[in-house]
């Protein structure tokens, strides 16, 4: 939520400025005058037809996924996202759960609790080990950053030559179970499109090397979930760390809570103390883009 100085600043544009506190209910008032409007899901819940003089939609999300994009195209209206703003505390995220993960912090929190003094002998390095990021933009840059800081092989998997470094390797989208043949780690970074929708079924979990980790943190539609109990099941991948599902909240009865094999978290990876100034530094400048 914007600040009081920062609404100011935005009035210092010339807007006039209708705040709403939850954008999932229906707009009981006149839309058709808004020239911008600032979301996440507004037109999920709120027909777009009716904001006929709109010319942007700035997301305070990275994800194209919850727009009427057809429509969007169709009548000209400019769509900004939010990129970059969530990379850093997503990248940390995904480093610390791996981190976890490798150095059995779960077994280390269980003997805490219950006073047991028992060492671990399963305890792992990130150095040498080799992880795929799918989808190297923003995020998937950060994340390479920081592991490769611990000596991670990165494979940049990307449907072009990605226009971020720090990656050894690029493989194209069209090559992914190469790539995956070869992690010890398999990061999802990429957009949910329907080319996208349960790209990780059976198939790319037989692809994948033995022993490997699954992480995401970009939309749990990747990922054909039932598949993915299954073959956790199986043993392959060994591990899944998921901070994304299909549904959101993820479901009580789902085996995912309580397999030991799996993390959950509730799509809390992007969350920072420096995410609204981020934020309010790319709606400032775009809305003032706009004037």
């Amino acid at each position: 939520m914007a600040t009081d100085e920062q609404m100011a600043q935005l009035k210092t544009l010339g807007y006039q400025i209708t705040f709403v506190q939850d954008e999932r209910l229906p707009l009981e008032i006149d839309c058709s005058s808004f020239d911008a409007v600032v979301c996440n899901g507004l037109f999920l819940y709120n027909d777009i037809r009716k904001f006929n003089s709109l010319k942007l939609i700035q997301l305070t999300s990275a994800g194209l996924d919850r727009l009427p994009l057809d429509y969007i195209s169709e009548h000209s209206i400019t769509v900004k996202n939010a990129k970059g703003v969530y990379s850093i505390p997503m990248a940390e995220w995904c480093v610390g759960q791996l981190l976890s993960v490798f150095k059995q912090t779960r077994f280390f929190d269980r003997n805490q609790k219950n006073r047991q003094w028992i060492k671990n002998r399963n305890l792992k390095e990130l150095n040498g080990t080799t992880a795929s990021i799918i989808g190297f933009g923003s995020v998937g840059s950060e994340t390479a950053k920081r592991l490769s800081a611990f000596g991670v092989k990165i494979i940049a998997v990307n449907r072009s030559v990605p226009k971020y470094d720090g990656y050894d390797k690029y493989v194209n989208l069209q090559q992914l179970d190469d790539a995956l043949s070869e992690s010890d780690i398999v990061i999802l970074t990429l957009p949910l499109t329907e080319n996208t929708c349960h790209l990780f079924d059976e198939n790319r979990w037989s692809a994948m090397k033995d022993n490997c980790i699954l992480v995401n943190m970009s939309r749990g539609k990747l990922i054909n979930e039932h598949s993915l109990i299954t073959a956790l099941t199986n043993g392959k991948p060994t591990f899944a760390i998921l901070d994304v599902f299909e549904q959101e909240p993820l479901d009580i009865s789902s085996p995912l809570w309580t397999m030991e094999n799996v993390v959950v978290t509730p799509h809390n990876s992007f969350v920072s103390d420096r995410n609204n100034e981020r934020l309010f530094q790319v709606i400032y400048g775009n809305l003032r883009s706009l004037q």
